[in-house]
């Protein structure tokens, strides 16, 4: 009963974190387009969350494994749901101009960055303590992502639609400050007591062991590597060309909630499925085959319609597909990642897939600005295409199958 508690805390905190930043998603770039109208004003609230997030991962690995994941965590969620709170707070006071929104979209990412991967980073250890397989582990947690982005992006075209964007990020600091609420309660004594060495030189040492096992490991740097590009093209689709699309079409802030909710949902039923078939699928067909229906087919339907029938439709597909990949690649990182690097290797390969997301908000712009919707829609959809391919020119990603003899752990050790 214990090791349940401890497996359903882990997963329902990280549920109402994801909530509420997948509620921020559309939230707040459409709080900068409608206030600047401006599509250059969505790519560079993306810019400001994303880029910080991305440097605190990377400083926070080493942070992690000595203060214990379950404590950054909480405190980072805490601290973020304070930040979120004082954008609407700010915006009825009147006292919102977009340099300071720009401020403490940062400030939310630099926080974000940590309490992801803290949460991230907690995945074998709950695995294990809970006696569970570590692919259904990740299968659950790639079903409770999916799932906070079904429902955050349901209250996102609800609430922005009612009650305003910036009231609307009421909700996403409710959700965070439930998360570390449920995380700090829910895992009490359940988790294993963690070191709290934290001095300079053993900080530097272990950030570099960190990275030194990242590039030696061939298979997660060849995942990262082109993750790293697709990430950059779905933050264009979704915190730029989409909420475009929907302006100029007429169909609105709930397009863009619809399309987001329909695709997470069907990720959902796309993950439970994973969590219930991967150990027995093939990895790398799977993960090649869901790159290619969920990539280039959600661009070219944007630029070949203004409705909605055909988007949800392809989204719908693309969903279901997408929910094998986090299972997979969660499976592969856990099992070649030694459990006493899991939170320096772990932030450290999520920082590298996430490198290139800060300016995927930017290229989009730019690619609206010279091409148009539509051109830009197909040019970021071509190049979606070039990245899925690339595992069938690189056969790195063939040693992504799982050990002959059964899924395990990765050994306990250091560099």
């Amino acid at each position: 009963m214990r090791h349940g508690r401890l497996l359903a805390a882990w997963l329902v905190a990280d549920g109402l974190a994801l909530t509420g930043t997948r509620l921020a998603t559309v939230a707040v770039p459409w709080l900068a387009l409608t206030t600047t109208g401006s599509p250059a004003a969505a790519g560079l609230v993306a810019f400001a969350e994303l880029a910080p997030l991305v440097v605190a991962k990377v400083l926070a690995g080493p942070v992690i494994d000595h203060l214990g994941a379950r404590r950054v965590a909480v405190v980072c969620d805490a601290a973020s749901a304070a930040v979120v709170c004082a954008v609407p707070v700010l915006h009825h006071l009147g006292a919102l101009p977009f340099p300071l929104l720009l401020l403490l979209v940062a400030l939310t990412g630099a926080l974000r960055g940590p309490a992801d991967a803290a949460r991230r980073s907690l995945a074998p250890t709950v695995a294990e303590v809970a006696d569970v397989p570590l692919e259904r582990v990740t299968g659950l947690s790639s079903g409770v992502e999916r799932t906070a982005g079904l429902v955050g992006a349901a209250l996102a075209a609800l609430l922005v639609a009612v009650v305003g964007a910036a009231d609307a990020l009421v909700a996403n600091a409710a959700g965070l400050a439930l998360a570390a609420v449920v995380l700090g309660l829910g895992t009490a004594g359940l988790l294993p007591a963690t070191v709290t060495t934290a001095r300079p030189e053993r900080y530097a040492r272990r950030l570099r062991e960190g990275w030194a096992f990242l590039r030696g490991d061939p298979v997660i740097l060849a995942l990262t590597s082109m993750i790293a590009v697709t990430n950059l093209l779905d933050v264009g689709l979704t915190a730029v060309l989409l909420p475009v699309w929907a302006e100029t079409s007429g169909a609105g802030v709930a397009a863009v909630g619809l399309l987001l909710a329909v695709m997470a949902g069907t990720s959902l039923v796309g993950s439970l499925l994973a969590a219930a078939w991967a150990q027995r699928m093939p990895r790398f067909a799977v993960y090649v085959t869901a790159f290619l229906v969920c990539g280039l087919p959600r661009f070219a339907v944007l630029a070949w319609t203004g409705s909605t029938t055909w988007p949800v439709v392809v989204m719908a597909v693309a969903g279901l597909a997408s929910g094998f990949l986090n299972p997979i690649v969660g499976a592969v990182f856990y099992e070649r990642i030694p459990r006493a690097l899991v939170g320096r290797v772990g932030s450290l390969s999520t920082a590298v897939a996430w490198a290139l997301m800060p300016f995927g908000g930017l290229v989009a712009g730019g690619l609206l600005a010279v091409l148009g919707l539509e051109a830009a829609l197909l040019a970021a959809g071509t190049l979606y295409l070039v990245a899925t391919l690339a595992p069938l020119a690189d056969r790195r990603f063939r040693a992504m199958e799982r050990p002959a003899a059964t899924t395990r752990l990765a050994p306990e050790r250091v560099s």
